[in-house]
């Protein structure tokens, strides 16, 4: 195995840094940036620090990116006034951003500096003599994992993108095929599943499961439409026997519930590290109390940016659906007044799904990040089964577990004479389910409804090669090879 030396070391990271608007700002975000590049190759804790490294990344600089700018914001749920986002929120509510925002370029790099550090350790890990082979392979298959997510991410923000697998790869090289990629992302899941350790027996909380990686793998399937796939990668997670549906909605986000059995893969935030900054623009103006749920604020700041769900969404709900309730339409500002937010034509009501954190350090909460949480797999299985079959029992049954906990009634199969039928439906309940979690755009593409719902509601730009984001303008000047996104 050819592993790459000091030399080989540093020109990489200089490489690295020509696609940043701040290389000094990278190198002192890496944990290994203060160790010898010898130590980091080497040692033990050099590998460890770099593994950190490489989830690091995957939680980006600012976890709002993936809540709001990448998904949320460009479809039907939630939308954005006021702060020094405003700007950079107008181009994504209006459909007009290009290869030269800020959000896109961290986005991408973040993810390839995610993939470069798994391929540190992968391309070095065999020189480490005091790690015994059974953690080796363990670790190699956490690296394997985190890069899968990393391109599988890349995928579905960009479309396919050049895939680096190995330290010794050119700066310089072309967009994978669509084949390649899917390829890629399906043989390393499927490949480093054996290896990585049970849900609850993974060295540190938020670490790659076996659960974690069928789930992925799950995801992968559905958002690429290989729906006999994607049933059975459900299939086998719900067969772990591992995860429940926690029994209380509104609480399930709650920073003392993390970790609970509904989480699959998250992640993890605390308010003295990588923290849930969503709640900095959920409160309203002068936000002082919800009487009606207890929530007093105590420390909690509040932003000029304004995260606003809308009413419609809000009017959707069955009566006595108990997802609707962490959405805040009424509260006490600090003059003592109390502010009515529904009915004021402006769009105007909150999401308090990630529930302040008593803990919190300012706008700096602990509430942890799902990426899939057992309710998506329960919902995803459904969703194939109707793309396979139609209508049938078992996907109504899977839907009606989630509905269960909402306090909702059960749905029937006679309720829906066609797949269309049934599709529509469940683009519904995921909203219901997973609103301001990170999923809404993807899910709209996948079931053709993201330009659809755009037009209705009357963004001019809605077309559908904004189905993908724009490569980085940045990442395009840094390698000749590398072709924009038809349409940018």
């Amino acid at each position: 195995m050819q592993t790459m030396t000091t030399k080989q070391f540093i020109p990489l990271i200089i490489v690295l840094c020509s696609i940043f608007t701040s290389c000094e700002s990278m190198l002192e975000e890496q944990p290994y940036s203060e160790l010898d590049p010898g130590d980091v190759l080497t040692t033990a804790n050099g590998i460890e620090k770099v593994l950190v490294s490489a989830y690091g990344n995957m939680v980006w600089n600012n976890v709002k990116f993936k809540l709001t700018r990448f998904e949320e914001w460009s479809a039907d749920l939630s939308w954005q006034t006021g702060g020094v986002e405003n700007r950079t929120a107008l181009t994504i509510l209006n459909w007009t951003w290009d290869a030269s925002q800020d959000h896109f370029i961290g986005a991408y790099n973040r993810h390839y500096e995610a993939i470069r550090d798994a391929n540190i350790i992968l391309g070095n890990l065999d020189l480490v003599a005091e790690i015994a082979d059974d953690k080796k392979a363990s670790l190699t298959a956490e690296a394997r994992f985190i890069r899968a997510w990393a391109y599988y991410r890349l995928y579905i923000y960009f479309g396919t993108t050049p895939l680096r697998t190995s330290i010794d790869d050119p700066a310089e090289m072309r967009r994978a095929t669509e084949e390649e990629m899917l390829q890629f992302i399906e043989s390393e899941l499927l490949a480093v599943i054996p290896d990585l350790p049970d849900p609850g027996s993974e060295a540190h909380y938020g670490r790659a499961t076996n659960g974690g990686a069928k789930a992925l793998l799950a995801k992968f399937y559905l958002n690429t439409k290989q729906w006999q796939k994607a049933a059975a990668a459900c299939q086998d997670v719900i067969d772990m026997d591992k995860y429940r549906l926690f029994p209380d909605f509104e609480s399930l986000l709650k920073a003392e519930n993390d970790g609970n059995s509904e989480m699959i893969l998250v992640t993890p935030l605390s308010p003295d590290g990588p923290a849930m900054n969503y709640m900095e623009g959920a409160f309203p103006p002068g936000f002082a109390a919800w009487p009606e749920k207890n929530v007093v604020n105590t420390s909690w700041e509040n932003h000029g940016t304004q995260h606003r769900l809308r009413e419609s969404f809000y009017n959707s709900f069955a009566p006595g659906d108990k997802r609707r309730e962490p959405i805040l339409t009424k509260y006490v500002n600090d003059r003592g007044v109390t502010v009515d937010l529904l009915n004021d034509a402006e769009d105007n009501i909150r999401s308090f799904r990630f529930w302040p954190d008593i803990n919190a350090q300012g706008n700096r909460h602990g509430n942890d990040l799902p990426e899939i949480r057992y309710a998506d797999i329960l919902l995803a299985r459904a969703e194939a089964l109707n793309e396979l079959n139609g209508p049938d029992e078992e996907a109504i049954n899977l839907i009606n577990q989630v509905r269960a906990r909402a306090g909702v009634p059960d749905l029937s199969a006679a309720d829906f004479a066609t797949k269309e039928a049934l599709r529509d439906h469940i683009v519904q309940e995921r909203a219901w389910e997973f609103y301001e979690e990170g999923h809404r755009r993807t899910d709209l593409i996948r079931m053709g409804k993201f330009v659809e719902f755009a037009k209705k509601r009357g963004v001019e730009n809605a077309a559908e090669y904004r189905l993908l984001y724009p490569i980085p303008q940045a990442a395009l000047d840094a390698n000749p090879l590398l072709k924009q996104n038809p349409g940018y």
